[in-house]
């Protein structure tokens, strides 16, 4: 042979070994899958301690990857923080950030940087199967036609969607923009402000409930459930409630089974245990709390059958799993299912104060563990971590240079291979903030009642301000603001720092 022939073999070896290595190096990218869980307490989950309630699947991915004491989603409701997880912004910087109704337009932009934008810069394909709650449209939405912009419009590949609650109207599922099931003869209507001629309400026709409204939700009466809002229409495209979680697995499965030999990123946002809590027949009286721990006893069960399609088509020791809650625990939310009565001595709110709606720890920090079979080790975390993190983190995986404006990348710390978190964290409930450092809280004077007392969780305001210690009182019993001057002065100017000059005007922070 020649030695031009011997040089050209030799460059087409290393060619087709450097087109090997990419390869691998692309099929070892891993698949992404972040659930979501609803209204779910640190202390709802028996890895963290809980006594009346079994959750066997959680524990095990748990137990097995790395739990995080100190994870933070950034708001005590929802909105906010399924906007601060898929954008990695605090969601006070959007002011349309708050609970939406099912009419509000989109408040992600379309040409904002998001989760599943970056994952799809690098190969992803993407997916969310679940609760949407962050608006669709751009106003007046025709729900029987195409809706959008929407989940498709900021990143998803593929969306199978509820558009606000499950206690909100529209109560149908929408498939990459579209009503599954429409009848085109009985076109949707939906309004949050007054009723359609001759529609039943909660209010005025409670011989047909069959679950009872405690307090907001006595509008439209879908499945003998009143809801939030008014719907008229749409009959054979309206979602059965004790289904609900049955068919977004079954959703989950057909996704990652037709997905497995490419790299994909799935956004699970469960629906439990929202009110109204529907759990399947099959679950009814599973637990020993009523419908809340019964549908609580559901998702778990739905996390198992996650993990067992993933071990079946051979993809686990390639997938990493994110979960975590949007806020904390609320017991009753606006419907009479004895939550609160058969509640007994089980702490949703594990050992710390508030809960959903409030700026006490309990309404922020939610169950929060990663599990990768193969790649993270057992073990557990005290530093700090907040939803807000894992758009710059997965950046960070998948090699990507995106970084968002407010989260950190701390991938290190979710494989387990760091124990340095964020040290500063700015949390929301409502519009109100507060500040953490440290083990250092500090919540500035808000007007407004202490308690919200339809839900009977303290909310965190106070005429004055509040420092705690967490270190030593986890509980947040023992306001420092008047003993420690200078630590409170601290954390109130690295907080006007990072929440600027604008929140001054509306509310000013002045030690007095």
């Amino acid at each position: 042979m020649s030695s031009n022939l011997k040089r050209s073999a030799l460059l087409l070896s290393l060619f087709l070994v450097f087109v090997s290595c990419d390869k691998k190096e692309e099929a070892a990218q891993p698949n992404i899958i972040i659930v979501y869980m609803d209204d779910l307490g640190y202390g709802d989950v028996s890895y963290n301690g809980a006594q009346k309630l079994q959750t066997p699947n959680m524990d095990a991915m748990a137990l097995a990857g790395m739990r995080f004491n100190k994870g933070y989603a950034t708001s005590a409701t929802c909105t906010p923080s399924r906007y601060g997880l898929l954008t990695g912004v605090y969601p006070w910087r959007e002011k349309r950030a708050k609970i939406l109704p099912g009419t509000a337009p989109l408040i992600i932009g379309t040409d904002q940087m998001t989760i599943p934008k970056m994952l799809k810069q690098k190969g992803y394909h993407t997916a969310i199967i679940g609760k949407w709650h962050l608006g669709l449209g751009a106003g007046n939405v025709n729900w029987n036609e195409l809706v959008s912009p929407g989940p498709n419009q900021v990143g998803f590949d593929y969306s199978y969607i509820l558009a606000a609650t499950q206690d909100r109207v529209p109560t149908v599922y929408i498939e990459n923009g579209m009503v599954v099931g429409l009848d085109p003869n009985d076109p949707i209507e939906v309004d949050y402000s007054k009723n359609f001629e001759g529609e039943p309400t909660g209010l005025e026709n409670p011989e047909l409930l069959t679950m009872k409204w405690h307090h907001g939700h006595n509008n439209s009466i879908v499945n003998g459930i009143p809801r939030i809002g008014f719907m008229k229409g749409g009959a054979a495209a309206k979602w059965s409630d004790i289904d609900m979680a049955d068919h977004f697995l079954k959703g989950v499965k057909q996704y990652i089974r037709k997905q497995k030999n490419a790299p994909f990123f799935l956004y699970y946002p469960m629906q439990q245990p929202h009110v109204p809590r529907t759990p399947h027949p099959r679950f009814e009286g599973i637990s020993e709390l009523g419908p809340r721990g019964d549908a609580i006893v559901e998702a778990d069960w739905c996390l198992g059958e996650l993990k067992k399609t993933l071990e079946e088509e051979g993809i686990l020791e390639n997938t990493l799993i994110i979960f975590t809650s949007d806020n904390g625990p609320v017991l009753n939310d606006g419907y009479y299912d004895d939550a609160d009565i058969k509640n007994g001595d089980h702490t949703p709110w594990g050992s710390f104060r508030g809960g959903k709606y409030s700026l006490f720890e309990a309404g922020t920090r939610v169950p929060f563990f990663t599990y990768w079979k193969g790649k993270i080790q057992a073990g557990v975390s005290d530093a700090m971590v907040c939803q807000l993190d894992l758009l710059s983190s997965l950046a960070e995986l998948v090699g990507s240079d995106v970084r968002s404006e407010d989260g950190l990348p701390l991938m290190n710390l979710l494989m387990g291979k760091s124990k340095i978190g964020r040290d500063e964290l700015i949390i929301e409930a409502s519009t109100r903030t507060a500040f953490k450092k440290g083990d250092w809280v500090m919540i500035p004077p808000y007007k407004g009642p202490a308690k919200n007392q339809r839900v009977n969780i303290e909310l965190g305001n106070d005429s004055g301000f509040q420092l705690y210690h967490l270190a030593e009182d986890i509980g947040q019993q023992k306001n420092l603001s008047v003993t420690h001057p200078e630590k409170l002065q601290e954390l109130l100017t690295a907080f006007e720092v990072i929440r600027g000059q604008e929140y001054g005007k509306t509310e000013r922070l002045e030690l007095k």
